[in-house]
């Protein structure tokens, strides 16, 4: 696994350098020479412990999180007063953990932001399904959240016993989102698990979209070594037979794809914090990514709010781009939009696409993986679905490693990818 990534990084990057992160930051970002710059806020609270859940998170304490939201609102002003006037940026997202349990403090925590910076294109937020109710979707639409996005996982009783969860009943939700609507509501499931069938899929995106959901996401079980979960990996041929089977259904339907997973009813119906070519993140573990480097702050919640507290950055790794390591990155993350075109890859680099990567391009147009059509790089569903199975191994070796050695230490001194 490592091998093919260590390889991979090597050919793409033109260099034996692997990718450094750094114990150093820099005290002023530079956020203001950005176009097209997102923001993310991350709220690690959850009321329990999902045992498949990557990502940071905590169990909820009343004064702990009042604790966080005092930091994270520090931390907007003091990275948001860094240059003059407001800035311009694409969109805001909140993750978590469960953002809902945060509920009150949202509408502060989006004013705080609008001090620095003008959002032009939407607020998302992911919610547990057990916070879809009338009440908590009318305190999020008034704090200013336009988007929402539901971690359903699966609406099948079986497949929610896998995951350790609760079942989620299709009434409730509709009678909710039909009495407060959202310009994007989209759901998430987790497809890959075991016995699932594309029947089982289906029956899943007909019922999202049947019970208010104009979008959906349809990630794969990623089996992160951290995390305590024991559910065993589907195997390769039966993983691409599913992504296939459910990517030509939707789009046989009518559906507008995004993303790899992504497809919505609607082309305007959009919800992702991925696919941006810069981005500012707040709140512990949030990342930020700029023309030259890409920073992590800490994944511990009270070391967070201590830095914070000090008046320093939470900042605990940071890497510092070559030209070639940052289109590599470029290209890994605007492909997950299942395009590339080289006028925006030229706009950002000053550099023509085929003159860094001609080569690899005509590769994989002969092996399948694309089409290209007037200077657009299209993938096909062969190209789709090596896409996703060269991100789990991304996933494994660079995103697994990194997680789960700054689960354990705050402040690690450097990390080799």
């Amino acid at each position: 696994m490592s091998l093919l990534t260590s390889l991979t990084r090597m050919w793409l990057t033109r260099t034996w350098q692997p990718f450094t992160f750094k114990n150093e930051y820099d005290r002023i970002l530079p956020y203001d020479e950005c176009s097209q710059l997102g923001l993310y806020v991350h709220i690690p609270f959850c009321r329990s412990i999902c045992s498949f859940c990557p990502y940071c998170k905590v169990r909820y304490e009343e004064d702990l999180c009042g604790r966080y939201i005092d930091a994270l609102i520090r931390e907007i002003h003091m990275v948001g007063g860094q240059h003059p006037g407001r800035k311009e940026v694409t969109s805001l997202y909140f993750g978590g953990g469960t953002p809902a349990l945060a509920s009150v403090r949202i509408g502060e925590i989006i004013r705080a932001l609008e001090d620095h910076f003008i959002i032009s294109d939407g607020i998302g937020l992911e919610l547990h399904p057990d916070n879809v109710t009338p009440e908590m979707l009318g305190k999020l639409k008034d704090a200013g959240v336009t988007r929402i996005s539901i971690g359903i996982q699966s609406f099948g009783d079986r497949y929610q016993k896998i995951l350790g969860r609760k079942t989620v009943d299709p009434r409730t939700l509709k009678e909710a989102l039909d009495q407060v609507p959202f310009d994007t509501v989209s759901m998430d499931f987790i497809f890959a698990l075991p016995g699932q069938t594309f029947e089982d899929l289906k029956s899943d995106i007909d019922t999202a979209f049947a019970c208010g959901a104009n979008h959906v996401a349809i990630y794969p079980f990623i089996d992160f070594t951290f995390t305590d979960s024991k559910v065993p990996v589907m195997k390769k041929k039966e993983k691409r037979a599913l992504l296939d089977a459910i990517t030509c259904y939707c789009l046989g339907k009518g559906y507008h794809r995004s993303s790899i997973w992504t497809f919505s009813s609607r082309p305007d119906a959009v919800y992702s914090s991925m696919t941006r070519e810069n981005f500012i993140g707040f709140g512990c573990s949030a990342t930020s990514l700029f023309r030259d480097q890409f920073k992590i702050n800490t994944f511990d919640v009270e070391s967070y709010c201590r830095r914070i507290g000090e008046g320093e950055p939470a900042t605990s790794l940071t890497i510092r781009f070559t030209k070639r390591q940052r289109m590599v990155y470029w290209l890994f993350w605007t492909a997950y939009s299942t395009r590339v075109r080289e006028e925006d890859f030229e706009r950002f680099f000053g550099v023509s696409l085929r003159s860094m990567y001609g080569s690899e391009l005509w590769l994989a147009k002969k092996l399948g993986f694309i089409t290209e059509d007037r200077g657009v790089y299209e993938m096909t569903l062969k190209g789709t679905f090596y896409y996703h199975y060269y991100e789990n191994f991304y996933t494994l070796a660079y995103i697994d490693k990194m997680w789960g050695i700054m689960r354990k230490e705050a402040f690690p001194e450097k990390i080799l990818l």
